[in-house]
Formats: C-alpha cells, sequence, structure tokens
C-alpha cells in the first residue's frame, strides 16, 4: 500500500474516530508497516495527528 492511499484511508477513520475505527486505522498502519517501516507509521501518525485521535505515538511499533 502507498503511503497516499494510506492517508486516504486513515482519513476515513479519523473522521468517524469511534473504536472500531481505532481498529481499522491499526491494521491500515500495520500494513504500511511492512512495506514502508516505522518512518512510515510515524510519518502518517504525526501528519494526521492519530496520537490525539487514537493514541498512537510516533516511535511505538503498532502491533495486533
Amino acid at each position: 500500500m502507498t503511503i497516499n492511499r494510506a492517508r486516504e484511508l486513515l482519513l476515513v477513520q479519523v473522521h468517524l474516530a469511534g473504536g472500531y475505527n481505532r481498529n481499522g486505522a491499526k491494521m491500515i498502519l500495520i500494513d504500511v508497516q511492512r512495506e514502508h517501516g516505522q518512518a512510515g507509521i510515524d510519518q502518517l501518525i504525526r501528519e494526521l495527528d492519530l496520537e490525539s485521535v487514537f493514541g498512537f505515538k510516533p516511535g511505538e511499533p503498532v502491533s495486533y
């Protein structure tokens, strides 16, 4: 998955911002981690402010 596609999908999750959406966002970030590593995840967390919305923190690996 490209970073741009992940960004689009995460924006939907952010706008809905529910518990199920947190799980959806986590799955998207796990997919990003496979292809782009922790740097890709950190970029999206900072850019979309996922720390305040879902509690994801830059530098912490996302796992399910």
